[in-house]
């Protein structure tokens, strides 16, 4: 049982970037506000790592191999051995390649465990043909997930499918955005944009394939007077930079590094509206719902977005943007002139986003996790 003498400790273990994985800072957070002594677990990855942005005590594991299996196998084992000798009251596995260290030490040690699946793992597009790697981290869910009791996941579809698969539905917490009303936009002239072009942006952490992003460069090179920023990181972020170069757009759009989330509100508020381009390409993405969508939200600015299941829930449901049939430059194009033309249909969409961002933010979404934190452990 845990010490009452003592704030309880908890480790979230996690293999992202800890500075910037917005989903487990938020929550961390929110958890921290329950007295709880946290520290976050994860690996050493660049110089953010020095920072000190980090408002909590953290263990950064130095890696030899930086991905793919031998990345997971040696970051596991350092995991498990790190948790087996540290007393923590507990533990809290973000995603599955943390799941089986945590699992083992709270089974070897008597201690509970949360589960935060930030989306559908087994259906990620990295491994759907690599068919050794998807059988062990199939085997891996399979084996686990029925013996889990505190469970929480990012849409309710996946929650939905989980709960097909292991008769155990999660607790849906959305990555909704803290309110950003005190946040201010940077102006054109900051920005080195033409006042009268309609200003677009593309954000995230993984600006990957089948994530839109080359059919938004050739869709911007047909659409006159539209600026584009791209402010992030991803696989395919040097093919864009190269068509950009191709088609000459490089004084139209602008390719900004991942920044703390703070600088990239300022960003966003400086657009006016996001993209969320995610293919129908595999189940993961099928069931997205991502930390951009609520930025854009929390940032007043509209979307146009590709039809997704839960996207559209949320677009359609509160009139805030745009739902293209298909993630083509065509379609992209029709779209962004709708809104270039269109000012009075951008500004009642721009008006429908901040009434919406009065009720999706993370202020009334974390109150979920107060709740589900403070059944465990009081």
């Amino acid at each position: 049982m845990p010490d009452k003498n003592h704030k309880q400790r908890v480790a979230f273990s996690v293999t992202n970037c800890i500075c910037f994985d917005q989903r487990v800072l938020r929550i961390t957070e929110t958890v921290s506000h329950l007295e709880y002594n946290i520290t976050i677990i994860g690996r050493r990855l660049g110089d953010c790592c020095d920072s000190g942005s980090v408002p909590f005590k953290t263990k950064r594991f130095r890696m030899i191999f930086k991905k793919g299996f031998l990345f997971y196998k040696f970051f596991n084992i350092r995991l498990f051995f790190f948790l087996l000798f540290h007393r923590y009251d507990l533990l809290v596995a973000n995603d599955l390649d943390t799941l089986l260290p945590n699992f083992l030490v709270s089974r070897i040690k008597g201690i509970a465990l949360v589960y935060d699946s930030h989306e559908y793992f087994t259906g990620v597009p990295e491994i759907q043909d690599r068919h050794f790697v998807k059988w062990v981290w199939t085997s891996i869910e399979k084996m686990v997930f029925p013996r889990l009791r505190n469970v929480m996941t990012v849409c309710d579809s996946i929650a939905e499918k989980y709960e097909v698969e292991y008769g155990l539905r999660p607790l849906t917490v959305r990555n909704i955005s803290k309110t950003a009303k005190n946040i201010s936009g940077f102006s054109r002239d900051e920005l080195g944009i033409a006042k009268e072009h309609l200003l677009l942006i593309l954000q995230g952490g993984g600006i990957n394939t089948d994530r839109g992003g080359e059919e938004l460069i050739e869709a911007i090179s047909k659409t006159e007077n539209v600026s584009l920023l791209i402010v992030g990181s991803g696989d395919v972020l040097q093919i864009l930079n190269n068509r950009v170069m191709e088609l000459n757009l490089s004084e139209r759009v602008r390719f900004i590094p991942k920044v703390p989330w703070q600088e990239l509100l300022r960003y966003t508020k400086s657009a006016d509206a996001g993209l969320s381009l995610d293919k129908n390409t595999n189940p993961n993405y099928t069931f997205s719902l991502p930390n951009k969508l609520f930025d854009y939200i929390s940032a007043g600015i509209p979307v146009i977005a590709s039809d997704l299941i839960e996207i559209k829930r949320i677009v359609e449901g509160n009139m805030c943007g745009i739902i293209i049939p298909a993630v083509t430059a065509d379609e992209i194009s029709i779209a962004v002139k709708k809104l270039r033309d269109d000012r009075d249909f951008l500004n009642k969409l721009k008006q429908n986003t901040v009434n919406a961002s009065k009720y999706l933010n993370w202020e009334k979404e974390s109150e979920k996790v107060i709740d589900f934190y403070s059944n465990i452990l009081h």
